[in-house]
Parts: C-alpha cells; structure tokens; sequence
C-alpha cells in the first residue's frame, strides 16, 4: 500500500517522526541508523516506508535506503523476530554491519541488541546465511548513498533539567527505551555518554550510546 513517503518533516522524537504529505501527518517509526541521516525539522524528506496492519493499529517503519527497507522485510520473515526487535537491530547496526555480522558469524555484535540472546542471535544469522551473498550483492551493487547529511533538528535541547540532565539527554534516554531497553540501562548508557562528551546533542548521543555500549 505504501512504498515511500516525500514531504515536510514536521517533528522528530527519535526514533519516531511525524512527516507531512499533502496535509496529512504520517507518525513513522526509524532505525536510528536511519534517523541520524534525516534533514532538519521544517525541511522536505524522502524515506521508504513499510506498512504493517495489526488489529490494534497500522504502522509504518520508515527507512533512508531502499537496503534498509529490505533487510527489515527479511529480519520480519525470521521466526521470533518482529518489527520492534528488526528496528533494535537496525539501530545497532547498520545493514552493511549486518551483512558483515552474518558473513563472519560475529554473533556477539547481534547479542548487544536490547532482547537478543545468544540463541537468537545465532539464530538470525543461520537463518539468513543462505541469503547473505544476495544481501552482499544487493549492498555492493545499488548502494546509494542517502541524499541527506547528518544534522540537527535545530531545536534548543541544551537547558538542564531538574534531575540533572539536559532535554537531549532526557529524549535520548527515551528513545532507547522505544527501542528495548530498560529503563536504568538506558539511563546508564546515556549518562556514562553525556560524562565523557559533553553537550552532544540528542542523535549524537544515542550514536554514541549504541556504538560504545
């Protein structure tokens, strides 16, 4: 039904954001590898989009390459995996690092994803081995890089709240609890990040989060 999406991008609260396309507001859920290479709030968007229709509700997973977009359709086909765990995965690494993870079997990078066991983990990459030269190849020949540069969302997130932390720290820990994990390790991660690098604002302290955790 939907396959992509081009239009204002009104608000972002990693990882979720609310774009704009001919009047009507799309609440989309990203991978934050995919977050991270969206234009500022005010400015036009591009981003695939896969639809998913519950009984509860219809969700959309938006997506800033078309290999992104596929390789969250193949971890929804896994047994086990749905699309709160394929966006955990996909915000941990990107699909590159997942392809080289299935490629070398380093199943201890898949383990670092909030509600992936070692089980699991060895799992996902058995499963989609068979399918890793084409997920190679899909990587190494349509490529694109995004027609986006990483930047802010402009906003103001420097004020220090009353708990100590500042707006960005705030919403970064929210956002990692949007991707699974609890709440303390969240807080954790983010304020070990917030220590050692100062004044980084909201995405870049989620990057940080994933990459050093």
């Amino acid at each position: 039904m939907f396959g992509s999406l081009r239009g204002k991008l009104i608000e972002k609260n990693a990882p979720d954001i609310l774009i704009e396309v001919g009047g009507v507001g799309y609440e989309v859920s990203m991978p934050m590898t995919s977050f991270y290479e969206l234009p500022n709030e005010g400015e036009d968007a591009f981003i695939y989009v896969h639809f998913i229709v519950r009984e509860d509700a219809h969700l959309l997973y938006g997506f800033t390459s078309k290999e992104a977009k596929l390789i969250f359709k193949e971890l929804l086909k896994l047994n086990g995996v749905g699309p709160k765990m394929a966006l955990a995965i996909l915000s941990t690494l990107t699909p590159s690092e997942l392809v080289n993870v299935i490629n070398t079997n380093k199943v201890t990078d898949l383990v670092k994803v909030p509600g992936v066991g070692k089980k699991t983990a060895e799992r996902i990459v058995l499963e989609l081995r068979d399918k890793s030269a084409a997920l190679t190849a899909l990587l190494q020949t349509q490529y694109v890089p995004s027609e986006f540069d990483l930047v802010g969302n402009g906003n103001d997130n420097g004020s220090t709240l009353t708990d100590g932390r500042t707006l960005d720290e705030e919403q970064a820990i929210l956002a990692l609890v949007a991707l699974g994990y609890k709440q303390q390790i969240a807080e954790n991660y983010i304020d070990t990040v917030a220590k050692s690098h100062p004044g980084l604002k909201t995405e870049d302290l989620i990057r940080e989060a994933l990459k050093n955790k």
